[in-house]
């Protein structure tokens, strides 16, 4: 590099470039605006920290990283033009994007809105699946690595070099990122994945529409606690954006929408008209120890130009929203339940109803056991469900999670002791009113039974927090009912089940094992043997 001369009309030179203006400064290097020559492309210089570069090995996964960013041919993307991972000052020259970053533009402007938000967000969804389709991660998407070329955000900062494995990198403190744009797996020390950079292009859009941070301000500590609750203020983005948005910011990252799907809902209205480009997969053979390039964000004042840098063609596609009352599929919604289906499940519902009461008629004590007992252990099962989900959303999902489960077991059983024992004198209440009305109108002992067990079920499955019992027979109910097949399977097999019950009634009457005779038979016996003739 060439130090400052002495004569005010010359420049320093880094690597043939020359240096016209600085734009910022980071935690790995300084950014210049540069020209190679007097009539050369400018281009936003980074120079690296050599002792952030560190040794031969790291230069050369820098190279090898470079090169494959280099790849990168994007409209909504600064793409590197130059660099050199062997100088004595590093370098990395990116396309130069005139204009503030989408953090500037919001604080002095306000909010973006209306149909430029859909573009906004569309332009920033295709930046980084061109980062994707390299085979590399961006990791760091935030308001400041979005840079604002009229209303058309260009990503910068793309791409993770594998320039470090030493710990002591991150004691410069950029590592970690910003809070409230980090998604929750990177905050739990997880490696990122593609679903890392949906959560933070969903963050950045909300920032950009709302004017604020979905996820607060105040302390870093407490932002992030919010990050990995999934705690978020969308409140004023447009209906359907904040549909997306919301399921983009999920704190699990198998629950978020795909990058693919998210353009497949934004393309047809924005960037791409008629058939969807799919971006090739991501390939996720990278070093976890990773750190962002860091090119910081530029600023300057060029007279602004509809012509992409790089194209002498103008934006290649304009925005057209749906017809107003027109509703967008979301692929990655919670899939609406179909009449067919209800019918089905009702049906499995009812139908378990019946043999419940069935089997009451044909052995009373026991499947008066069986339905108090399988209510304590559905409801055990719900608490430890929801217990794990807990946990899961408090700090993320971890190998040792199945054992965990299994070890609690015992004290979730403890736990739903008490409402299970609640549930079921309300249920018997219940059953015990039912059998007076029997007795009221004299129906014989297996009717009696038979209606006394359907309701003790209903008791059981309506009663004081009954959606513990609900919630896992509809785990089972709800994908025997989403397959008609399987669903016929199990129709077939409860039928047969009703069948069986209700013949033993009817052929050798109600069986009370383990007792002998039927309650109160022998005091009944005595009081009418006492009765005179």
């Amino acid at each position: 590099m060439t130090t400052s001369p002495s004569t005010p009309a010359e420049q320093p030179t880094v690597g043939g470039y020359t240096l016209l203006a600085k734009l910022g400064e980071g935690g790995m290097g300084v950014v210049h605006l540069a020209r190679r020559g007097d009539a050369g492309q400018r281009v936003a210089l980074k120079m690296l920290r050599p002792h952030i570069v560190g040794d031969q090995e790291a230069r050369q996964r820098l190279e090898r990283e470079v090169g494959s960013l280099s790849r990168i041919r994007s409209q909504w993307v600064a793409e590197i033009v130059d660099a050199d991972p062997w100088a004595d000052v590093p370098y990395v020259a990116t396309r130069y994007v005139p204009g503030l970053s989408l953090h500037d533009l919001v604080r002095e402007e306000g909010p973006v809105t209306g149909d430029d938000l859909y573009w906004l967000a569309a332009c920033l969804a295709e930046g980084i699946a061109s980062v994707h389709a390299v085979g590399v991660l961006h990791r760091d998407v935030k308001p400041s690595n979005v840079l604002m070329e009229g209303r058309t955000p260009i990503l910068i900062d793309f791409g993770l070099a594998r320039v470090a494995d030493d710990p002591k990198l991150t004691h410069t403190g950029w590592l970690l990122g910003t809070p409230g744009y980090l998604a929750p797996e990177i905050l739990y020390g997880e490696d990122a994945t593609a679903a890392s950079d949906v959560h933070s292009w969903a963050s950045t859009v909300a920032y950009a529409g709302l004017g604020h941070p979905p996820f607060g301000r105040g302390p870093a500590m407490a932002i992030m606690d919010r990050v990995r609750r999934g705690q978020f203020d969308l409140d004023g983005l447009p209906e359907e954006l904040h549909g997306v948005v919301a399921a983009a910011l999920d704190p699990e990252p198998r629950h978020r929408p795909t990058l693919d799907q998210i353009l497949a809902w934004l393309r047809p209205t924005t960037t791409r008209r008629g058939s969807v480009v799919v971006p090739p997969p991501v390939h996720e053979e990278h070093d976890p120890y990773t750190v962002p390039l860091a090119l910081a964000a530029q600023a300057g004042a060029d007279d602004e130009t509809d012509v992409w840098p790089g194209h002498d063609h103008p934006e290649p596609y304009t925005l057209a929203l749906p017809p107003e009352g027109v509703t967008v599929d979301q692929p990655w919604a919670e899939p609406k339940v179909s009449g067919a289906e209800r019918l089905r499940r009702g049906a499995l519902l009812v139908l378990l109803a019946l043999v419940a009461g069935l089997g009451c008629a044909a052995f009373p004590w026991l499947s008066l056991a069986v339905l108090l007992v399988g209510s304590w252990l559905l409801r055990s099962a719900s608490l430890a469900a929801s217990a794990h989900d807990r946990r899961r959303q408090c700090r993320g999902g971890r190998w040792y999670d199945g054992v965990q489960l299994l070890l609690a077991s015992p004290w979730h059983l403890i736990q739903s002791i008490p409402g299970a024992v609640l549930l079921g004198l309300w249920a018997a209440g219940f059953a015990a009113a039912a059998a007076l009305v029997c007795y009221a109108i004299a129906t014989g002992v297996e009717l009696a039974l038979f209606v006394c067990g359907v309701v003790l079920a209903g008791a059981l499955w309506w009663g004081p927090d009954g959606s513990r019992v609900r919630g896992p027979v509809g785990w089972a109910v709800t994908p025997l009912a989403a397959d008609p097949r399987r669903w016929l399977v199990a129709l077939i097999v409860l039928m047969a089940a009703g069948i069986a019950l209700a013949l033993r009634a009817d052929v050798t009457g109600a069986t009370w094992t383990p007792d002998d005779d039927r309650p109160l038979s022998k005091t009944l016996a005595a009081s009418l043997l006492r009765v005179p003739r």
